[in-house]
Parts: structure tokens; C-alpha cells; sequence
């Protein structure tokens, strides 16, 4: 069974986690903003310094930039070669993305999972924490972002494959996706 978007409900469905998620965490940065100000009007106005408020900034950026990014493939955010993509047919577009995401996205992916998950298992293993006295007691949680991005990043690129061959077989308008961002700021 399809759904409005043209993919089947089980890829629909992790379409959609992806657009909550990537707009769910863009409010991360105005926490970020804000976070960041009161760190600076503390520090000199009031000769005031906390290392958990600082490192609460790292951790923020490092959960958009991370756990976004899956947001960011799906709106074609992600860098490219562009001279040459920008001016190829919706088709030629689509299997471009397709190989993209065959050949570099998912053994890439693949690659920070299987490298990534000793380092993560270590950081668990003994509750890792702040190197600073009186700084968050998570890198632990920190550290698990990495894999947690591989992961989205594959799901999303699940979506992106069959998105494509439906593309490729004119099962869908290409116009009707989120894709080229670029585009619409023209």
C-alpha cells in the first residue's frame, strides 16, 4: 500500500521520523542561541563560569549536527558536485543519487558503525564523563550519537533508494520531493 508520498507505509513511516526528528532538533538551536548568550553575559558580566552550561552548547550542536543529518539527505542538503547535478534531467538526477547512495552512503555508514561501536562500547562500559570537575556525567551519550547518525543515515538512504527507483521506473514525480533545497532559494 502507498501513501501520498509514493512510498510504501513502512518507508512513508520512516520518512516522516526523519522530517520530525530534523525539525524536532532545529529547536535545539534556538536552546543553543540562547544557552550560548546567557554563557557570555555570566561570564563578563558577572565573572561567573559554568563548565555545564558550556558543554551543554557541545552537546546541543553535536545532537543537530548528528542526528540531523538524515534530515538533510532527505531535502538534498549535502554537499555535491553541483556544476554538474544541477543541470542533469529529474531521471539522471535520481540515478546519480541512486549509485550515490549504493556505492559511498551506505558502506561509509557502514564503515562508522563498525568502527565506532568498540569506542562507543568502551565509553558504556565505564559510564564515561566529563573530563571537567563539575561538567555533564555524559560522553558516554555523547559518544553513542555516532553510530545513532550511521544508523539514520542508512534508514534515510533506504528511503532515498526506493524513492529513486521509483523515480527511475516514472512511478513518481520527481517534482513532488523535498529534494534540491538549493533550488528553491534561487
Amino acid at each position: 500500500m502507498s501513501t501520498s508520498s509514493g512510498l510504501p507505509g513502512p518507508l512513508a513511516a520512516l520518512d516522516a521520523f526523519s522530517e520530525r526528528l530534523g525539525r524536532g532538533l532545529s529547536w535545539l538551536i534556538l536552546a543553543m542561541m540562547i544557552i550560548q548568550f546567557l554563557i557570555v553575559v555570566l561570564r563578563y558580566a558577572f565573572s561567573v563560569n559554568s563548565i555545564p552550561m558550556q558543554e551543554s552548547v557541545m552537546y546541543m550542536h553535536a545532537s543537530v549536527f548528528m542526528l540531523a543529518a538524515a534530515y538533510t539527505l532527505k531535502h538534498g542538503g549535502h554537499v555535491r558536485v553541483d556544476i554538474f547535478y544541477r543541470a542533469m534531467s529529474p531521471k539522471r538526477k535520481a540515478l546519480v543519487d541512486l549509485l550515490g547512495t549504493l556505492l559511498l552512503l551506505l558502506p561509509v555508514m557502514g564503515f562508522v558503525i563498525a568502527t565506532s561501536l568498540g569506542y562507543v562500547g568502551k565509553s558504556w562500559a565505564i559510564f564515561e564523563g566529563s573530563p571537567d570537575a563539575g561538567g555533564i556525567p555524559g560522553v558516554f551519550l555523547l559518544k553513542t550519537l555516532i553510530p545513532a547518525f550511521a544508523v539514520l543515515m542508512i534508514v534515510q538512504g533506504i528511503v532515498e533508494i526506493y524513492r529513486n527507483a521509483l523515480i527511475l521506473k516514472g512511478r513518481l514525480d520527481p517534482n513532488a520531493l523535498p529534494h534540491d533545497a538549493d533550488e528553491e532559494h534561487l
